[in-house]
């Protein structure tokens, strides 16, 4: 079991982490100083060797920003908001306001420390062929869609999860389902979302 760690060392750890949450890389000795207000880099230094030797942080040899946490296995932890829900059935309006976020290891995911991420709860049966069922949460990027990925799209003013195809150079949007017809805007087609993970709860 490591040592307890002083109030000062818990911040200077607890900083690591956040900073590595938001920025992708461990912050330098001098932004520690910085932050704390040390009168000079040596004191930012003796508290990361005092959490060295306590085991809660390592130094990945050969990497500059190379602070590592023990015990987050250089995991990128971020909490990405749940924007409400959209359908996957039949078109409805805009999704709901915010219902709380998740947690999730972006490394683990796949998805790059720079996305500009949100999620949603899914409503309904349209994209079980694509193993997306009711109540399913999927993690979206911004970013413009690709032939193929499935999409939290606004068509015509009304809000669905499906797949984003071209045919002939023209958009429109597939469930996958052979329940429901594909989907051709009228007027408009905005992509809100490009799907990039799903995460499913244990079921009883």
């Amino acid at each position: 079991m490591s040592e307890a760690l002083t109030l000062k060392q818990q911040a200077v750890r607890d900083f690591i982490e956040a900073y590595r949450q938001r920025e992708g890389v461990s912050p330098s000795l001098r932004e520690i100083q910085a932050h704390f207000g040390f009168a000079s880099p040596n004191a930012a230094a003796k508290h990361l060797a005092a959490l060295r030797r306590k085991g809660v942080v390592q130094r990945s040899a050969g990497r500059a920003r190379g602070l590592v946490l023990s015990e987050s296995a250089d995991r990128l932890i971020s909490e990405i908001p749940i924007l409400g829900a959209i359908p996957a059935g039949r078109p409805i309006g805009e999704s709901e306001e915010r219902d709380g976020c998740v947690r999730v290891d972006l490394d683990t995911l796949g998805i790059p420390k720079n996305a500009r991420t949100f999620a949603l709860r899914v409503r309904g049966d349209s994209m079980t062929g694509a193993h997306i069922l009711d109540g399913d949460i999927v993690i979206l990027e911004l970013k413009p869609p690709s032939h193929g990925r499935v999409v939290a799209a606004l068509i015509d003013g009304e809000s669905t999860l499906k797949t984003f195809l071209v045919r002939a150079g023209k958009p429109y949007l597939r469930a996958e389902n052979p329940n429901y017809p594909d989907l051709i805007p009228a007027q408009e087609l905005v992509i809100q979302g490009v799907m990039v993970a799903l995460l499913r709860q244990a079921r009883s």
